[in-house]
C-alpha cells in the first residue's frame, strides 16, 4: 500500500513550519512587550499555518489509491 502525498512540497512543509514557530514564538513576546492585543494576530497566524499542516498531515497517511468522499 503506498502512501498518498501531501498537499504541501517538501519545501513548502519546511517554510511552513517555520512559519509557525516563528509566529508561535512572536506572540507571547509582543504580548508581554505590547500594550495593545495585536498579538493575538500572530496567534491566528500560527492557528491557520497550523491548520495547513495538519491537513498535509491527513492527506499524507491516506492511501494513494483512496478516493475522496
Amino acid at each position: 500500500m503506498h502512501q498518498g502525498s501531501g498537499i504541501l512540497s517538501t519545501r513548502q512543509r519546511r517554510l511552513a513550519w517555520l512559519g509557525f514557530l516563528l509566529a508561535a514564538l512572536q506572540a507571547p513576546v509582543s504580548a508581554k512587550l505590547v500594550a495593545d492585543e495585536s498579538w493575538l494576530f500572530s496567534l491566528c497566524v500560527a492557528l491557520m499555518v497550523a491548520t495547513v499542516i495538519i491537513a498535509d498531515d491527513a492527506a499524507r497517511r491516506r492511501p494513494a489509491d483512496a478516493t475522496s468522499d
